[in-house]
């Protein structure tokens, strides 16, 4: 299994632990209480998209990732869409750094 794949499937056991947050407005609110530990965004979000969260997250000292497609959000969430997502388990969010910075896509 590769990292890619690792990846996806990490994501979907958090996403059954209830350990993600996605959606704009409520990730915004998530993010300023401090709930965040790791934002993971689409290679092919927006432009827009990707600034905006990456702000934010270096404003709140939050690691991310640009990393995966909103196609590869929608296989292990069931929800369609998504550009962004993050993680509020510091368990999975050490484990999902481990594997994306193995593959070396933090920016």
């Amino acid at each position: 299994m590769n990292s890619k794949s690792k990846t996806v499937s990490m994501i979907g056991m958090a996403y059954k632990a209830n350990k993600i947050i996605s959606g704009e407005e409520l990730l915004k609110k998530t993010i300023k209480e401090n709930k965040i530990k790791l934002l993971i965004i689409a290679e092919d979000a927006s432009n827009n998209t990707k600034k905006r969260f990456i702000n934010n997250a270096m404003r709140h000292n939050i690691p991310y990732y640009i990393y995966l497609t909103m196609e590869d959000f929608s296989r292990s969430l069931g929800w369609k869409n998504r550009a962004v997502i993050g993680i509020t388990d510091t368990n999975f969010s050490d484990i999902l750094g481990k594997l994306m910075c193995d593959s070396n896509n933090r920016i």
